[in-house]
Formats: C-alpha cells, sequence, structure tokens
C-alpha cells in the first residue's frame, strides 16, 4: 500500500480537513466496511447513521454533514463528496503504480496486435494484446485498446478514449430487406465515429452506419454489454449502464443518463439531460428533460397476472367512461 497520510492527499486534491493530517491512510473503502485504516466517504444525509457507525479513519462529507462527521472523527469536507472520492481514486492508482514502480502507459503496439498497414495509430496510443485494427480507421492520441478490441475499417476514435476487452466497432449494423421468404443483405457502407475522452465498457459493441456514420460525442460514457445500432447518435457527456440496447438511427441527446437493461427503439430523438430509470422501455420520443420510467411493478406472480389482465381492459373502460360522460 502507498505511504500516504492525510496531508498528502490535501495537498494533492484540496477540501477543508478537520483532525489530525497526520493520519495514515492504507486504503480506500466503502462507509460500511472501512477499517481503522481506511479513507471512505458520504454524499447524502440519508447515510448519516452510517457515517455515525463507520470504523473509517477519516471520511469525506458534504457541508451539511460537517457536525455529524466531527462527533466520529477526522473528516474531509468539499462540495462534492463523490466527484473529489472519484478524483481520488485516480490519484490512488498513480500513488500504488509509483510504488510497485510500474511504467505509465506510453504508447504502443502489442506483438500479437494486428494493425493494418493503412490504418492510423497516433504514436502515443496504446494498442493491447489481440487487437485488430482494420484499413483506413484512425486511433487519436492517448487512446487506449485493452485486449482483443476490434476497430472496424475506417471506424474513428479520437484522444484520451478507452476501450476495455472484448469491444467492437464497427461491425455490420442489422439491415436486412424481405425478399420472399428469404432476407437481402443492406450492405452497411457508412462507419463509426467516436469523439474524445469516451469510455467503452467490455464487451459492448457499437455497429457501423448503413448510409452515414454512427456518431459518439465528445465525453461519453458507455458500460459492459451495450448494444449500439447502426446510425444512432449519442451526445457529449451521456452516460449509458451495462445491458442497454439502442435501435438503429435513435438520437440521444446530451448529458442522459440511461439505468442497465433499458431499451431505446429505433428512430425515436431523446432530448438533453433526459434521465431514464434501469429496465425501462422507451417507445416514444421523449422531447423534454426530466426523469423517465417505465416499469411494472414487480409482484407475486399470481397478483401480477391479475393486475396485467386488468391492464388490457384500461382501453374498453375509458371508452366505457368517455360514453357516461358525454351522455351525463
Amino acid at each position: 500500500m502507498p505511504d500516504i497520510c492525510l496531508h498528502d492527499i490535501i495537498a494533492a486534491l484540496g477540501g477543508e480537513l478537520h483532525g489530525d493530517g497526520n493520519i495514515r491512510i492504507d486504503a480506500l473503502a466503502p462507509l460500511e466496511s472501512a477499517g481503522p485504516g481506511a479513507l471512505s466517504f458520504v454524499s447524502h444525509p440519508k447515510y448519516r447513521q452510517g457515517l455515525v457507525t463507520s470504523k473509517a479513519a477519516c471520511v469525506i462529507v458534504p457541508p451539511d454533514l460537517k457536525d455529524t462527521a466531527r462527533a466520529r472523527g477526522a473528516f474531509i469536507v468539499c462540495e462534492s463528496p463523490y466527484l473529489y472520492f472519484a478524483r481520488l481514486t485516480q490519484w490512488w492508482r498513480k500513488a500504488l503504480d509509483a510504488q510497485r514502480a510500474l511504467p505509465h502507459p506510453q504508447g504502443g503496439v502489442h506483438p500479437s496486435a494486428v494493425v493494418d498497414a493503412l490504418a492510423q495509430v497516433h504514436p502515443s496510443a496504446t494498442i493491447g494484446p489481440l487487437c485488430v485494427i482494420e484499413r483506413g480507421a484512425r486511433v487519436g492520441a492517448h487512446t487506449q485498446l485493452r485486449s482483443r478490441v476490434t476497430l472496424g475499417q475506417d471506424c474513428t476514435i479520437g484522444q484520451r478514449c478507452l476501450l476495455h476487452s472484448g469491444v467492437v466497432i464497427g461491425a455490420d449494423g442489422f439491415g436486412f430487406a424481405p425478399d420472399g421468404d428469404r432476407w437481402e443483405k443492406i450492405e452497411q457502407l457508412g462507419a463509426v465515429s467516436i469523439g474524445d475522452d469516451v469510455e467503452i465498457g467490455a464487451n459492448t459493441c457499437v455497429d457501423r452506419g448503413a448510409l452515414q456514420d454512427t456518431v459518439i460525442e465528445d465525453g461519453v460514457k458507455l458500460d459492459n454489454l451495450i448494444q449500439v445500432g447502426h446510425n444512432v447518435r449519442i451526445g457529449r457527456n451521456t452516460a449509458i449502464a451495462g445491458c442497454v440496447g439502442i435501435a438503429g438511427s435513435a438520437v440521444i441527446g446530451p448529458q442522459c443518463t440511461i439505468g442497465g437493461g433499458a431499451i431505446v427503439l429505433g428512430h425515436l430523438e431523446i432530448a438533453a439531460q433526459v434521465h431514464i430509470s434501469a429496465g425501462t422501455l422507451v417507445s416514444k420520443s421523449i422531447n423534454k428533460p426530466g426523469h423517465y420510467t417505465g416499469i411494472f411493478p414487480l409482484d407475486e406472480n399470481a397478483n401480477w397476472e391479475r393486475n396485467a389482465a386488468s391492464l388490457k381492459q384500461l382501453h374498453r373502460l375509458r371508452e366505457r367512461i368517455k360514453k357516461l360522460e358525454s351522455d351525463a
């Protein structure tokens, strides 16, 4: 573990320290499991009781939890503990790597990677084991491709991106025209364009466009096992959790969040700053910011079936009510 005290953390990241700055920190840990050498955080008053009982050496808290934190020991006050903790993890990783004498990635292509002679890879980019970069593809400065990433023909990735293992960029979109009892393939002639500072989780797939490019704008964060269909556009700084499926030609605005397992149907438009709950089926466009949920509540199966049967009758009941109102 790195040899770190609270003074070191404050010097690197700022914050308002209350308590002994010489306290040694040997771990970062969740509030409920933190031991006497750990640093943790709490970002919401609903976790106040957990703060009281935590055994952490120090806790990062917002201003409205100062009094509670003071009763238990050392603490750091900042406006956004979650953001502070995120930056702390980055700083901590660098400290660990320095202690272990691990080299910081300086760019280069792993010997097992396959890079087409007509692809362009910036010298500062890092291409991991067993990656494939096809003809005409481009990888920007300081971008990292972890193991087994595939970057298809003519697809581009911007600067400072991170693609985790198994990501596939630029597979064919799902396009077939019916021809009697068979299907005729529609050649996918577009590519994928990924902006700067994008992170894409393991085994996520982003399909190439049919005629124009599929576009992932700057700052987008995609979790593991996401499917992004052809000609989708995802706006800047949008974050999407695991197992989401986005059908072709959907347009998702900037600064949105989509919870895990949600489905967005094709050709829909979602406005900026829309937040979609996990498991929601988005079946129509959303034209104003807000939090949207479309989840039928979990229940015992017998109750669920009765409720589902009732739902089927809603339209008929609605028509009866309208008739009664018009006759009144």
